[in-house]
């Protein structure tokens, strides 16, 4: 493996935890800098979304206040595990992970990450993410928000 790869499997790894951090504050506009400008992320069974400003509106940027400061003591954390390097190439990266997400009540829901990520400037930026939810906890967090 050469050094080019090295860092810019890091610089993906990077990424995802950006992305994970700023979701679990609700930092939505940090979130979405983890995609290119007109990146898309994909929920299965829902329309996917193309550009920053569509993933915060996705994602609850047009509702008022995050969950946190509606609910005392209540939090997300996002897991991500196995990240799998599935095809790298110095202008593309595709990869695949699992994710379980944690709220107040415990585990929440979980399923699996699909992301093409492509260099933009110094980082590695999410083009496409496809999350695909295996499961849920019924009366969860999550399954109150799907449509």
């Amino acid at each position: 493996m050469q050094v080019w790869e090295l860092t810019a499997r890091e610089l993906v790894r990077d990424t995802i935890a950006r992305y994970t951090h700023a979701g679990d504050r609700f930092r939505l506009e940090e979130l979405a800098a983890c995609f290119t400008d007109d990146g898309v992320l994909e929920i299965k069974g829902r329309d996917p979304v193309r550009g920053r400003p569509a993933i915060v509106e996705l994602l609850g940027g047009g509702s008022s206040g995050s969950p946190r400061t509606a609910v005392p003591g209540f939090f997300v954390r996002h897991f991500v595990a196995n990240v799998a390097f599935d095809q790298v190439t110095p202008d593309r990266i595709d990869a695949s992970s699992y994710f379980l997400v944690v709220t107040d009540q415990g585990p929440d829901h979980w399923g699996r990450y699909r992301d093409v990520l492509r260099p933009v400037g110094d980082r590695w930026l999410l083009e496409h993410r496809l999350v695909a939810v295996d499961a849920v906890r019924e009366g969860g967090w999550y399954a109150k928000r799907r449509p």
